[in-house]
């Protein structure tokens, strides 16, 4: 589909999805949105749902401004994903162990490792820039800085909530290995005391919603958070690599008799700031739940725990502001899935993967999502389909 547009105070609502089917504590979040001074355009992708801080699935481009809770907490969470020469011949009748081996491997939840990962040590992981990332540490707020040690054992950790490590098949029976996290606790802290440092602000005072207050640029306080805000996506963008160096050697000991070869690595962040160029303008474009897909993009948009994702490839639609969905996106709440759902409801729709079962993750179960099939139909002109994925294993916090 095309997008439908709804007016909004400052700038129109288009749309990738019928707005009937949005909640109405999301519309009214988008509407909010839409009132702000500094507001250029907003998309809205098929997976939106209502979000803390701003609408999930959601596409703000301001011109001269950013708002630290519409990024949200966990700065750079997205996507990687790496196709292997494995096929499902490969594989074991019980891949139980191949879980228990990645569980060992890479902490989950709120782990984190013994002792820093030594990138050095691992065979895929690009350790250009590493020293120079760690250096700019020190220009972190002040607040923060006594978490570096946290920060530093958690650098390749999965965490909880939707993180997910996943072994894939995709339709011609090749194995993919994909997974799903974030910035960890230093991204959290972070947006925390900027979203309250935001708030703080005499501009701010008016907004409809506390929750959209933004730091304006050529101000000391923009300053601050636009370096905090790059250096926690990047530290996202660094705990993915080593996650899925991790994984691949995992899969390397696993499998030493195929000897595995791994294609590049297709990697996109979902919640983050980009300052790109649109109609003229120079605008900081923050994607909340959604992957850019300029032209000749490729991105990962996961379904569920026990649904298929894709591998896409952006067409470059500048509506979207070059923008496509994070995910299917939910259809209930955590709350309301873990009220609807059982375990045994968990085990039926999960069958077929070996993964978690239990009732710590009956809020990821697959009912609490929305299709994923309908969510890419409906933007068949924000991107076309590389390959569909089906998980065989799904490893979660």
């Amino acid at each position: 589909m095309s997008y439908v547009e709804v007016p909004g105070a400052r700038v129109p609502i288009r749309m990738w999805t019928d707005p009937s089917t949005v909640e109405g504590v999301a519309m009214e979040q988008l509407r909010n949105v839409a009132t702000l001074p500094w507001i250029k355009g907003l998309a809205v992708m098929p997976d939106v749902h209502y979000g803390k801080g701003a609408t999930v699935g959601s596409v703000i481009a301001m011109q001269g401004a950013v708002c630290p809770a519409a990024v949200g907490v966990d700065i750079g969470c997205g996507m990687s994903a790496v196709k292997t020469s494995l096929t499902a011949d490969d594989l074991p009748g019980d891949l139980s162990r191949l879980r228990s081996k990645i569980e060992q491997t890479i902490p989950v939840g709120r782990g984190m490792h013994d002792d820093p990962v030594d990138p050095g040590r691992l065979h895929a992981f690009p350790t250009g820039g590493w020293d120079d990332f760690w250096s700019r540490f020190g220009g972190v707020a002040e607040a923060v800085k006594f978490r570096q040690e946290r920060a530093v054992k958690q650098m390749g950790s999965l965490g909880s909530g939707n993180h997910f490590i996943e072994f894939c098949l995709d339709d011609e029976g090749s194995v993919w290995l994909m997974l799903h996290s974030g910035s960890r606790n230093i991204g959290k802290e972070l947006a925390e005391y900027h979203i309250g440092e935001a708030r703080k602000l005499p501009h701010n005072q008016d907004l409809v919603d506390r929750d959209l207050a933004v730091f304006i640029a050529d101000t000391p306080q923009m300053a601050a958070y636009r370096h905090d805000l790059f250096w926690a996506q990047e530290y996202a963008k660094y705990n993915r690599a080593i996650m899925m160096a991790l994984f691949q050697d995992v899969v390397r000991k696993e499998f030493k008799k195929a000897r595995p070869v791994f294609e590049p690595v297709i990697s996109c962040h979902h919640n983050y700031v980009a300052e790109e160029r649109y109609e003229h303008m120079d605008l900081l474009v923050t994607r909340k739940g959604a992957i850019r897909a300029g032209s000749g993009d490729y991105g990962i948009i996961p379904g569920s725990m026990g649904t298929g994702s894709y591998i896409v490839r952006g067409l470059g639609n500048e509506a979207s502001f070059n923008s496509a969905s994070h995910g299917a996106g939910r259809k209930m709440s955590r709350n309301a899935a873990k009220k609807r759902f059982s375990t045994r409801d968990l085990e039926e729709q999960t069958r077929g993967v070996e993964c978690r079962k239990d009732s710590g993750v009956v809020d990821e179960i697959p009912g609490a999502y929305k299709p994923i099939e309908k969510v890419i139909d409906q933007q068949r002109d924000l991107v076309e389909v590389v390959a569909r994925l089906k998980q065989v294993v799904c490893v979660k916090g």
